[in-house]
């Protein structure tokens, strides 16, 4: 053991038994998510294998297995996309159409295992042919586009993904996710750092163990994915369609348009109106935003509608989205039971997590906002 040995060996084994355990408690629970993690990790815990044995001394995967297509960088970036979308949308499915993602990786594989069954003369001289060079580059290009394009629309998933949580749940601490934007942004510095040393090591021709550095980051990224992603809380309910953001108006009354008469945007208004009284009974009657888990499929399941039409409605008669109509509400519950002399031996905490809280966080964001 040594110290380029052991933190690639404890990241490697690391990386699979939290691939074999995300694997199983997938198909145990049957998410999706958990089992396209356990294959996350398990590329993160290949991006580090040859450096792993080689460091080991241990070199059967130059000598038996060389050019076996044993890289997966090409299948990398669309596995993280397909995480993401399972990861916010419980209904999320994996269909035939979900394997055109694959197909630079199913090109490499193919070529590369054609060429690896032809035996060693054969692979070792079209190495050295230039046809082999160019397509070694064509290659790296071909990952680093697919890093860019998945990465990309991963975060711009993620961030219409969190604008539509703050319309959903009176609590999105549970629901952020906000270890998979760091996640995202932790492999594009990581990718960007091994590019940039093997830069450095094409000019000036760096010994082996040089590399080890790079590796070390993905150490690092390894333990923070498998720990962050085994412990994320799991919602029972989550189903988010990423579409481009549409006035609500127009979603629930399609047919509502500037050329309409009077009477009729009449009737669509008193539709909204309607609804303030029912809102205002569950607020002020039975206190619903007490309830710590409350979110707006909640809500429009009590009134008997559904979530696009209540939403509208808490918008348009409170001028506030369903995340701070709720937590205001709890603002003004907490600042009122804080006075009663019956709760001066209870923590602020505690009087805030009895008015609805269930995040720290959450409170005193909220209290700076409304307090």
């Amino acid at each position: 053991m040594t110290i380029y040995t052991t933190p690639l060996q404890f990241a490697y084994f690391f990386g699979l038994l939290f691939s074999i355990l995300l694997l199983v408690r997938g198909i145990k629970n049957e998410r999706l998510s958990d089992k396209l993690l356990a294959a996350v990790m398990f590329l993160l815990s290949m991006e580090i294998q040859d450096y792993t044995f080689g460091f080991a001394g241990i070199n059967y995967l130059w000598e038996d297995l060389d050019g076996f297509p044993r890289h997966f960088g090409l299948a990398f970036a669309p596995t993280i996309f397909l995480y993401l979308k399972s990861q916010i949308n419980r209904d999320f499915k994996l269909t035939a159409k979900s394997l055109l993602h694959y197909i630079p990786y199913g090109i490499y594989f193919v070529v590369n295992m054609w060429l690896f069954l032809q035996g060693k003369e054969s692979m070792y001289a079209w190495y050295e042919t230039s046809i082999f060079q160019f397509l070694s580059w064509v290659e790296k290009i071909v990952i680093w586009v697919s890093y860019g394009v998945y990465f990309f629309y991963s975060l711009k998933l993620y961030k219409h993904y969190r604008a539509w949580a703050e319309t959903q749940f009176s609590d999105t601490e549970s629901v952020s996710f906000d270890w998979l934007r760091n996640f995202v942004y932790l492999i594009i510095a990581g990718e960007i750092f091994k590019f940039m040393w093997q830069f450095a090591d094409y000019i000036i021709d760096m010994p082996f163990e040089k590399d080890w550095w790079w590796h070390l980051f993905t150490v690092c990224i390894i333990v923070y994915v498998g720990v962050r992603g085994y412990v994320q809380v799991q919602p029972k309910s989550l189903t988010f369609y990423d579409v481009e953001e549409t006035d609500m108006d127009e979603i629930i009354y399609p047919q509502v348009n500037v050329d309409i008469d009077s009477s009729k945007l009449k009737i669509v208004e008193n539709l909204y109106t309607d609804w303030k009284p029912k809102i205002e009974k569950l607020m002020v009657e039975d206190k619903i935003y007490l309830e710590p888990e409350l979110s707006l499929s909640d809500m429009a399941a009590r009134l008997k509608t559904n979530t696009s039409v209540l939403s509208a409605a808490i918008n348009k008669n409170f001028g506030k989205n369903f995340n701070d109509f709720i937590n205001e509400s709890r603002i003004s519950e907490y600042q009122h039971q804080i006075t009663l002399p019956a709760n001066r031996h209870f923590t602020k905490l505690g009087i805030a997590f009895d008015c609805g809280f269930n995040s720290k966080a959450t409170f005193n964001r909220s209290l700076k906002k409304f307090g």
